[in-house]
C-alpha cells in the first residue's frame, strides 16, 4: 500500500526592475517517474500545489508551498522529466532585491534546498551566463490546471542527467599534442628543428680539406 510522502524541493531565483524574463523563481519538485496521469500541479499567484504518484517508487507525494511573494501563473512555465517536475515561475512584481526567502513562513523545512546548480548570488546575476529557457512548455494546460500537458515537450522523458557537455566549443581542438616523454608538440617545434640543422657546425678537418682543395691548382 503506497503512502503520501513530502518530496524534496529545490529553488533557486533571478531578479530584474526592468527585464521580466530575468525576474523569476527556479523550482524543482525532485520525484522520479511520475506518469501524466497521475500528476497534479496547481498554480496560484500566492502558491504551488502538487501531487504526483512515482510509478518506480509506489509512493504518493504531495507538497503545498505558500510562496513569500506573489507569481504569475500564465506566464510561468514547466519542464516534466523522468526525473523531476522543473518550473520557472514568474515574479509579479518586478525588483531589483531578490527574495529574502521561497516561502511566506519563515520557518525552516527539511525538504526544502538550494539549488546551488542554478543559484547566483544577487550582485553576480548580471555576469553570469543567460539561462537556458528552451527546454520550458507553457504552463497553461498543466493537469489540474484545465487540460492536458499542452506544451510540454514529452520527449524529455527519457532525458535523466544527459552526457557529457560538448567540447568542442572550449578550443580543445587547438591544444598540442603530447609526446611519451611528456612534452608538447607542435608545428613551432618543427621548424626550431629545422633551424637547429642549418646551424650545424661542420665536422673536424672537413675546415682544412675544403680549404686545401680552393688553393690547388686547377688543371
Amino acid at each position: 500500500m503506497s503512502q503520501t510522502l513530502t518530496p524534496e524541493v529545490l529553488w533557486a531565483q533571478r531578479s530584474s526592475v526592468a527585464d521580466a524574463a530575468k525576474n523569476f523563481i527556479y523550482l524543482t519538485i525532485s520525484v522520479p517517474d511520475v506518469p501524466k496521469d497521475d500528476l497534479k500541479l496547481d498554480l496560484k499567484p500566492t502558491g504551488v500545489t502538487f501531487t504526483g504518484k512515482s510509478s518506480t517508487l509506489k509512493n504518493t507525494y504531495h507538497v503545498e508551498l505558500e510562496l513569500f511573494g506573489e507569481i504569475d501563473p500564465a506566464e510561468s512555465r514547466v519542464n516534466h522529466t523522468a526525473k523531476n517536475i522543473e518550473m520557472k515561475l514568474q515574479k509579479k512584481e518586478l525588483k531589483e532585491e531578490y527574495w529574502p526567502r521561497l516561502l511566506k513562513d519563515s520557518k525552516k523545512l527539511h525538504f526544502l534546498k538550494t539549488d546551488f546548480d542554478k543559484w547566483v548570488d544577487e550582485d553576480e546575476q548580471n555576469e553570469a551566463a543567460d539561462d537556458d529557457m528552451s527546454k520550458f512548455g507553457d504552463m497553461g494546460g498543466m493537469p489540474g490546471m484545465g487540460g492536458d500537458f499542452g506544451g510540454i515537450d514529452f520527449s524529455k522523458l527519457g532525458g535523466g542527467a544527459g552526457g557529457m557537455p560538448d567540447m568542442s566549443g572550449m578550443g580543445l581542438e587547438g591544444m598540442p599534442e603530447f609526446s611519451s616523454s611528456g612534452h608538447a608538440e607542435s608545428d613551432d617545434d618543427d621548424d626550431d628543428d629545422d633551424d637547429d640543422d642549418d646551424a650545424m657546425p661542420e665536422l673536424e678537418g672537413e675546415e682544412e680539406k675544403k680549404a686545401e682543395a680552393e688553393a690547388a691548382p686547377k688543371a
